[in-house]
């Protein structure tokens, strides 16, 4: 199935995607007490989405997909968990190759970062440009949908804890102004990298949930990302030095997943960080993977002012 979370006449709903346009699941729900939002429906577990199934194949009363607008699938996830380095090519890249070995699987771990739930916004919808940094990044991303509490499961039982997948836009601060007339110190270029992660709408998320019966081969989907047409990143998820189910894992035993938290498992190499073509008001990012359907946000306007909180001390 593919799931969506969608607006139409100021109310907002959910609903399966299907050929022909979308059904209201709410309204389609046979019985009292319907899920309501797509989060929702994950808590509730495989009865709720084996039901969801049978309302897919005997719906008629469709609603026309040009009359609603997708949101982000889960709007406010419990958790929002990132992968730092995850494509050999892209660590090279980005001049972080020190210490990548040539079985990075076998001699090295995830790194895994948390982002706030208000870096999620939907298709289509405008990336604020964040008055803390004057070069913004892209990256195409597979996220990863945990559909059920999961805590120490290994990599055989991982995929079962897994509902199903989208497309993320991991949008990046590459530089941030209140380093201005800052004194150095330890760890700065690190803390810096991870507040690039943070602002505001920083992870398009979209543009449906595909459920995993929906995605047999999760390790063998096409990637590609555009800005104003132009590909700048193509690759494919086999690329990924932890697959999902070693990622899964992993976390797991760092802390419990919950149904509804979301895992971004890294990019691709073409990121502007490595090319210099930093993205610029307006521009248009188009990512795409396979079975997952297309992402598309525009970046907005630069502020007047940036924050540079030294200059007045």
């Amino acid at each position: 199935m593919r799931l969506v979370t969608y607006s139409k006449d100021k109310s907002i709903s959910c609903g399966i995607l299907v050929e022909d346009g979308l059904i209201d699941i709410p309204s389609a729900w046979q019985g009292p007490n319907p899920p309501r939002s797509v989060k929702e429906i994950l808590q509730r577990g495989p009865a709720c989405l084996a039901k969801l199934a049978g309302l897919a194949a005997l719906a008629d009363n469709l609603i026309p997909l040009d009359s609603v607008k997708l949101l982000a699938p889960i709007a406010r996830p419990g958790k929002v968990i990132a992968l730092a380095g995850n494509y050999s090519e892209h660590i090279k890249e980005a001049g972080l190759a020190l210490g990548l070995s040539d079985s990075p699987r076998q001699t090295t771990v995830p790194r895994p970062f948390l982002m706030p739930p208000t870096v999620v916004i939907g298709p289509e919808e405008t990336i604020l440009w964040p008055a803390y940094s004057d070069k913004i990044d892209y990256e195409i991303e597979l996220a990863v949908v945990i559909g059920k509490v999961a805590k120490c499961v290994s990599p055989d039982q991982a995929l079962d804890c897994v509902a199903g997948y989208y497309i993320a836009n991991d949008v990046s601060a590459r530089s941030v102004t209140f380093a201005k007339a800052r004194a150095d110190r330890p760890w700065d270029e690190f803390y810096d990298w991870l507040n690039g992660k943070w602002a505001d709408g920083f992870l398009p998320m979209g543009p449906f949930l595909a459920t995993c019966d929906e995605v047999a081969e999760v390790q063998n989907l096409d990637m590609e990302l555009k800005v104003n047409g132009e590909v700048r990143q193509k690759s494919n998820t086999s690329q990924m030095i932890y697959p999902v189910p070693e990622i899964v894992s992993f976390l797991t035993f760092l802390m419990t997943l919950e149904p509804g938290d979301i895992i971004a498992t890294g990019t691709p190499a073409g990121v502007a960080m490595a090319t210099g073509k930093f993205l610029q008001p307006g521009d248009t990012i188009e990512c795409k993977i396979e079975k997952l359907g297309t992402l598309t946000n525009t970046l907005g306007q630069k502020p007047k002012e940036f924050y540079k909180p030294l200059n007045s001390v």
